[in-house]
C-alpha cells in the first residue's frame, strides 16, 4: 500500500469513525430506578433500551439482573453505591475490593460499565459522618478498580445537588456553598486527578414551580422567549438548563477546576401531578424532554461550553409507584411499565425519526409568525431561508434548537456531518433554518423565526455542504 493510499484510507476511517460517534448520540442517557413493584423484566428492559437511541443507562443500585440483562448490547452502564456503604467502602480497602469484584468485575467487558457513583447527594445530606466518608470511599473504589486494571475503564464519582450552589444568578457569577469548600476541594482534586465527571441533577421542573408565570415556564420548555442577560458575559440565556449548568461550570471554574467535565446525572419533568402541582402535565413533558434532546442533538452546548453536548441522563425511563410524596414524584416515566409504549413520543425509537415534534402548552409563541411574512405569488427563482444580518446569537440558538426539535434531520452539522465545518453558531442556525422551511413544503410563514430570518434566491450551499432549495 502506498503512502498516499494509506493515509486516504487513514483519513476516510477516521471521517466515518466521527460520523458514527455524532450518530451513536452517546451523549443521550436515561435513569433506571427501581422503586416500584411493577418493572417489566431486566431483558424486556434491555431490548426496549436497544429500540431507542438511548446510549448510556444509569442504575441508583447495581442490581446483578440489570447489569446481566446488558451484557453485549453496547450500552454504557452506570453503577452505584448505596450511601448505607460509604463507612464501610472507607473503613475497610477489603470491603470495596470484595464490592468492586462482585459488581463490576464480574461482568466486565461483556457489560459495559463505565462509571461508579459513590452515594447519590451526599454533600447536602446533613450527614457530617457520611459526608466526611466520602472521599475515602471514593479513593478505596477506585484503588480497587486499579488493582483489577480497570482504573482506566471504569470511573469513579459521586452525584451532587443543585443546592450545592449558593448563588446561580446570574450563571457566570455561579459558587458553591462555602460550608461545604473543604470537602468539596477534595472531591473536585479526585475528579480532576482521575478524570471523572463531576455529577449534578438540574430540574427546570423545580425552578419554574417556585416562579410560576408564563415566561418561566417558555424559559424552562425550551420555547421562545426574549431570554435572560447574564451582565457578566453579556451572553443572553434562552433556557433554564444552559443557565443552570453553566452555573456549575461557573463555580467550578471559580475553584481552580476548569479541567474538571459536568456530567447532568438527572433531568426530567413530571407528566402528571396534583391539582395544586403547577407545570405537571404531558405537553409540558413532552416539550421539556423533546426540546432537550432536540438541543443535545444541536451539538450548540450552553454559552460557557459551546460546540458540544453535556452528557445527560433523563429521569426516567420508568415511573416509580412506591415513592412517596406528591403524585409528580411517580410520574416522570418516558416508558409505560405496564406495555413499554412510550408515555409522550420525544423521538427516541429508532425507527422514528432523529427528533419529534414536542408537545408544547396552548400558550407557547412558535417562532413562525405567518402575518410576518406575507406569502407571495409563485415566485420563479430557487429560494433559501436564510438569517437576517443583525440577528443576535441568542436569537440564533433559538432558531437552531426550534429548527433541530420540529422534526428536520440535523446531524450533517454534528461532528463529522458535511456541513459541520465552519463550527460556528451562524453557520449550523442558518442549515437548520433552511432545512426547516424546506420540510415545511417552502411555507413563506415558515421561514420568519421570530422574524430572525428571510428568504434569498442566493444559494448559501458551500463545497461539500448542500442547502436544499426549490421553487415555491
Amino acid at each position: 500500500m502506498s503512502a498516499l493510499h494509506f493515509t486516504v484510507t487513514f483519513l476516510l476511517l477516521t471521517l466515518l469513525l466521527e460520523v458514527n460517534k455524532a450518530k451513536s448520540q452517546s451523549f443521550i442517557g436515561v435513569n433506571y430506578g427501581q422503586h416500584a413493584d411493577n418493572l417489566p423484566s431486566p431483558a424486556a428492559t434491555a431490548k426496549l433500551l436497544q429500540s431507542t437511541s438511548i446510549q448510556k443507562v444509569r442504575l441508583y443500585g447495581s442490581d446483578a439482573a440489570m447489569i446481566k440483562a446488558l451484557a453485549n448490547t453496547g450500552i454504557g452502564i452506570v453503577i452505584g453505591t448505596a450511601n448505607g456503604d460509604i463507612p464501610a467502602l472507607a473503613s475497610d480497602p477489603n470491603f470495596a475490593k470484595n464490592w468492586v469484584d462482585t459488581n463490576v468485575v464480574a461482568y466486565y467487558p461483556a457489560s459495559k460499565i463505565i462509571l461508579i457513583n459513590v452515594g447519590n447527594e451526599v454533600i447536602m445530606s446533613g450527614d457530617n459522618n457520611l459526608i466526611s466518608q466520602l472521599l475515602p470511599a471514593m479513593q478505596n473504589v477506585k484503588n480497587a478498580l486499579d488493582a483489577a486494571s480497570l482504573g482506566d475503564k471504569v470511573k469513579v464519582s459521586t452525584v451532587h445537588s443543585m443546592t450545592l450552589l449558593k448563588q446561580s444568578e446570574p450563571p457566570s457569577s455561579g459558587s458553591f456553598d462555602p460550608a461545604y469548600g473543604d470537602m468539596l476541594k477534595g472531591v473536585l482534586a479526585f475528579n480532576n486527578a482521575t478524570a471523572s465527571p463531576f455529577a449534578i441533577n438540574p430540574y427546570p421542573f423545580f425552578a419554574y414551580r417556585s416562579d410560576p408565570r408564563p415566561e418561566t415556564l417558555a424559559f424552562c420548555l425550551f420555547q421562545p422567549n426574549s431570554g435572560r442577560l447574564d451582565g457578566n458575559t453579556k451572553f443572553n440565556y434562552m433556557n433554564m438548563f444552559d443557565a443552570q449548568v453553566d452555573a456549575v461550570r461557573a463555580a467550578l471554574d471559580a475553584m481552580g477546576f476548569k479541567n474538571v467535565e459536568i456530567v447532568v446525572a438527572e433531568t426530567g419533568w413530571p407528566y402528571k401531578g396534583d391539582s395544586n402541582e403547577v407545570g405537571a402535565s404531558i405537553e409540558n413533558a413532552k416539550a421539556y424532554n423533546g426540546n432537550l434532546i432536540a438541543h443535545l442533538r444541536s451539538m450548540v452546548g450552553t454559552p460557557l461550553m459551546p460546540g458540544k453536548s453535556v452528557d445527560t441522563y433523563l429521569f426516567a425511563l420508568y415511573d416509580e409507584n412506591l415513592k412517596s410524596g406528591p403524585t409528580s414524584e411517580r410520574s416522570f416515566g418516558l416508558y409505560q411499565s405496564a406495555d413499554l409504549t412510550m408515555t409522550y413520543d420525544v423521538g427516541l425509537s429508532k425507527s422514528s425519526s432523529q427528533a419529534q415534534t414536542p408537545a408544547s402548552p396552548a400558550t407557547e409563541k412558535t417562532p413562525a409568525t405567518p402575518s410576518a411574512v406575507a406569502p407571495s405569488p409563485e415566485p420563479k427563482k430557487a429560494s433559501w431561508c436564510v438569517p437576517k444580518k443583525d440577528v443576535t446569537d441568542s436569537e440564533l440558538q433559538a432558531s437552531l434548537d426550534y429548527a433541530c426539535a420540529h422534526g428536520i434531520d440535523c446531524s450533517p452539522i454534528q461532528p463529522g456531518g458535511s456541513c459541520f465545518e465552519p463550527n460556528t453558531l451562524s453557520a449550523h442556525a442558518a442549515y437548520a433554518m433552511n432545512l426547516y422551511y424546506q420540510s415545511s413544503g417552502r411555507d413563506p410563514s415558515s421561514c420568519d423565526f421570530s422574524q430572525a430570518a428571510m428568504l434569498s434566491s442566493s444559494n448559501p450551499s458551500y463545497n461539500g455542504c448542500t442547502f436544499p432549495g426549490g421553487s415555491t
